[in-house]
C-alpha cells in the first residue's frame, strides 16, 4: 500500500528534510513575516494627523502610547510562536496532509493577529477589545502544540532520526497552552498585563523536562537492574 506523504521520492538519507518540508518552512516564515510587518500600520503617520510644532508632534507620539505597548507585546509574542515553530520544523522530516492543515490553521490566526492587536490597543477599556487578542494568541498556540503532537503521534515517521525523545520536546507547547488559556481568562480583568504569565512558560518546561528525565532514568535503571 502507498503511503500518502507530502515527502519528496529523491530525498537523500542526508538530507532528510523533504522539498514539501521545505517548502512548508518557507510559507510559514513568509506568513509570519507579512504579519509582523502588518503590525506596524497601527503606528504609521496617518494615525498621528497632521502637527504644527515639535511639541505638539511629540504629544501625539505620546498619545500612541497604548499603540506601542500593544506593538511590542505582539511582536513579541509573534517571535515566541516562530521561534517554536523553527524548532519544530527542526526535527521534522516529513509532512502528511493532516500535518498541512494544522499548520495552516495556525497561521489562519497568525494573520488576524495584527488585526486582534489593533483590537487590544484601540479598545482595551470593551471585554471584546481585551479578550479577542489573548483568544487569537491561544488558539495559534494550540494548533502548534496539535502540529507537533501529530507529528510525535505518527510513529517516527514524520521525524527525523535520531529524535530521542519526541514527548519531552511536547512539554513545552502543552504548558504555553495551558499558559496561554489563563492569559485568556486573567485579561478579562488586567488586559494586556495577562501575558506576563507568559514569563513562567519556560521555567516551568524546564522543570517538568528534568522530572521527566529523571523518572526515564529511574525506569531504565529498575528495569535494568
Amino acid at each position: 500500500m502507498i503511503r500518502r506523504s507530502f515527502s519528496s521520492q529523491n530525498a537523500t538519507p542526508d538530507s532528510s528534510a523533504t522539498l514539501s518540508v521545505t517548502r512548508t518552512v518557507a510559507y510559514t516564515d513568509a506568513v509570519f513575516a507579512i504579519a509582523a510587518t502588518i503590525l506596524v500600520l497601527d503606528l504609521t503617520g496617518g494615525a498621528l494627523g497632521e502637527a504644527s510644532s515639535d511639541a505638539e508632534l511629540w504629544g501625539k507620539i505620546g498619545a500612541l502610547w497604548p499603540n506601542f505597548l500593544a506593538f511590542f507585546i505582539s511582536f513579541t509574542l509573534l517571535s515566541m510562536l516562530w521561534i517554536a515553530h523553527v524548532r519544530q520544523f527542526r526535527d521534522i522530516a516529513h509532512v502528511d496532509s493532516t500535518m498541512l492543515w494544522l499548520n495552516n490553521a495556525r497561521l489562519l490566526f497568525i494573520v488576524l493577529i495584527p488585526f486582534t492587536t489593533s483590537l487590544t490597543s484601540n479598545f482595551d477599556d470593551l471585554a471584546a477589545g481585551r479578550l479577542l487578542f489573548p483568544l487569537n494568541f491561544f488558539l495559534a498556540l494550540l494548533f502548534g502544540a496539535l502540529s507537533w503532537s501529530w507529528a510525535a503521534s505518527r510513529g517516527g515517521h514524520l521525524l527525523r532520526a535520531g529524535v530521542a525523545d519526541a514527548g519531552a520536546q511536547s512539554l513545552g507547547g502543552y504548558v504555553a497552552v495551558v499558559v496561554g488559556a489563563l492569559v485568556v481568562v486573567l485579561a478579562w480583568w488586567v488586559g494586556s498585563a495577562a501575558f506576563l504569565l507568559f514569563l513562567l512558560n519556560e521555567p516551568i518546561t524546564r522543570v517538568l523536562q528534568r522530572r521527566r528525565a529523571r523518572q526515564a532514568a529511574g525506569d531504565a535503571s529498575t528495569s535494568g537492574g
